[in-house]
């Protein structure tokens, strides 16, 4: 079986210009054709030429000149960018959980992240590109691909920091995060865990992907916002959504 690295990224259609904090699905999930392997990953966005691969502004004037279209799906469209996730966990004692990544791993070795990884295509009947065009017109199959992107932030969540799952409230979709570098974008999730952080820092110590981080930290506002410059670009929007989140919930 391939190596996957996600679905490529939905067109979410919303009411508004922002998404409603709250919500259980992605309203109309769009363009969710095939699985992206590893190779096709690899090739576009981690390639030392992956800025080749995107659409020129002038190329891209003329596209959006024809169709009301996004940007980003436009200037994007011969990438992978297969859509990642993350979770901005918060603590029964009020703390955000903030890994410091491995010095052996491929992208981003040692800088902070939040828990996350990426949705898995198998777990909705996606093995290969084969039939690709018939799944994207099976409604059945976008609301599995809706229902996967909420099941797989919280798999990550538990393999990552070995917090049982029935310790984690149901995610809750805050936005998505597109890195400048490499266009690969995030989407991320706000996730309540009932245990203490001195309770999840033991867990940590047997989570099942350990291995990729060297550290987890159970941080406050104020540290997250220094350790927010050692950060992906993908995963600082992540904070700058769940800080929206926090406003938002603040004025209401």
């Amino acid at each position: 079986m391939k190596h996957t690295t996600g679905f490529p990224i939905p067109i979410l259609l919303w009411s508004s210009p922002f998404p409603r904090y709250g919500t259980q699905e992605f309203n109309k999930v769009h363009h969710f054709t095939m699985e992206r392997s590893l190779g096709t990953f690899v090739g576009t966005n981690l390639s030392p030429i992956w800025e080749r691969y995107l659409v020129q502004s002038e190329e891209l004037h003329i596209t959006l000149h024809r169709a009301e279209t996004s940007n980003d799906c436009i200037q994007c469209q011969h990438t992978s960018s297969p859509l990642g996730n993350g979770a901005l966990v918060e603590t029964s004692d009020k703390k955000i959980l903030v890994l410091q990544r491995s010095n052996k791993v491929g992208e981003f070795p040692g800088y902070f992240v939040f828990p996350g990884g990426h949705p898995e295509p198998q777990e909705v009947g996606i093995i290969s590109h084969d039939g690709f065009k018939e799944l994207n017109q099976c409604r059945p199959i976008n609301s599995k691909v809706s229902q996967e992107m909420f099941d797989s932030i919280v798999r990550e969540v538990v393999e990552e920091i070995g917090a049982p799952a029935d310790s984690l409230s149901s995610p809750i979709f805050i936005g998505i995060s597109r890195r400048v570098l490499n266009v690969r974008p995030t989407a991320f999730f706000f996730i309540k865990c009932n245990l203490q952080s001195d309770e999840i820092q033991q867990l940590y110590s047997s989570a099942e992907d350990g291995f990729e981080s060297t550290q987890l930290y159970a941080v406050s506002m104020s540290d997250l916002e220094n350790m927010a410059s050692k950060m992906p670009g993908c995963h600082r929007g992540g904070f700058a959504l769940y800080k929206l989140m926090e406003q938002d919930a603040n004025n209401s």
